[in-house]
């Protein structure tokens, strides 16, 4: 059994930049990519198989093909592909949103919500999100803050920093700010409700799309609440990292000094992100795999013990 490298999915949104070509090395002609959709079965955009016995097939076709025995025991309980991993580049500021969660969402638009996590990958010095809400407010008086372009008023503005880990549940009002490029880690959802958005208008020349009264009905009117913070796990050379985890996902940073031994159990597949420096895939009975920034890589459930031998930064991700 051999883990999958994955070319991604593009968006070109208007808010992107350049940073995913210019130093991620992802080959694609767009002026802008604003999103670079690395594990992705989603039907608005699949990641394909880039070489091997696979190569050009999207995810989805790799896994029917193979079975779903290579997502692991875990995933069982998940009707479809359970994430979405992204990398997004923020140039300008993304619309103010919020997802709903998974009752709403099914619903109103036949699929799931989107509970998510953003890992701060780089960043701008003095660049910020948003977050939740300052106060705790009212239906009335969120609705009239939209109309009166007031909102920003009362939304919770966070100074981000690299490193830096947000988990945002369905329901939690947030905004990527201009200047951060971030990983983030989703479930399987393009769910979007567009709060406010700035005064810009889309490729037609027409504003874009707001979602108010949908917003209304899902979004928590209070501030963000705290997540855990974990400290690093000290191996020999590397360390290990837990980012965020919940029934959909679990998320880890790892930082490599020389090597890492890992372990894709039969409960899960593992999907590996590097974000900084290169390392070597390798794994007994497996074809060894260089990997270099912008690089994504799926290794199957049950493909056991391997090892990440290099100087790296990434983002590990598997389903407990």
């Amino acid at each position: 059994m051999e883990p999958i490298k994955l070319k991604p999915a593009f968006k070109d949104y208007l808010w992107g930049g350049t940073r995913l070509r210019d130093d991620f090395g992802k080959d694609c002609d767009f002026e802008k990519i604003a999103e670079s959709w690395e594990l992705s079965c989603h039907k608005d955009g699949n990641s394909v198989v880039a070489d091997g016995e696979f190569a050009g097939l999207t995810l989805a076709e790799y896994i029917e093909k193979q079975g779903k025995t290579v997502l692991g025991s875990n995933c069982e309980r998940f009707e479809n592909f359970p994430i979405l991993i992204k990398l997004i580049d923020a140039k300008d500021n993304l619309s103010v949103q919020v997802h709903p969660d998974n009752d709403y969402a099914m619903r109103a638009e036949g699929e799931y919500g989107k509970t998510e996590m953003w890992y701060i990958v780089d960043c701008d010095e003095g660049a910020s999100l948003l977050y939740g809400f300052k106060k705790d407010i009212s239906k009335e008086e969120f609705r009239e803050r939209i109309e009166n372009n007031t909102l920003l008023e009362v939304t919770n503005s966070v100074p981000v920093k690299k490193g830096d880990v947000f988990f945002i549940e369905a329901g939690t009002l947030h905004a990527i700010g201009k200047g951060i490029l971030i990983a983030e880690i989703q479930q399987n959802s393009n769910t979007t409700y567009r709060i406010y958005d700035y005064g810009r208008v889309g490729a037609d020349g027409k504003p874009r799309q707001l979602h108010i009264d949908k917003a209304v009905e899902v979004t928590d009117l209070c501030p963000a609440k705290p997540y855990p913070v974990s400290e690093p796990v000290k191996n020999d050379g590397w360390s290990e990292k837990k980012l965020a985890s919940c029934e959909y996902f679990t998320v880890n940073s790892l930082e490599i000094d020389t090597r890492a031994s890992l372990e894709a159990d039969n409960g899960s597949f593992v999907h590996i992100l590097v974000t900084e420096g290169g390392c070597v895939f390798s794994a007994e009975g497996s074809t060894p795999c260089e990997l270099v920034k912008g690089d994504s890589l799926f290794i199957p459930a049950g493909l056991g013990k391997f090892e990440l031998t290099g100087n790296c930064s990434a983002v590990k991700t598997h389903i407990d």
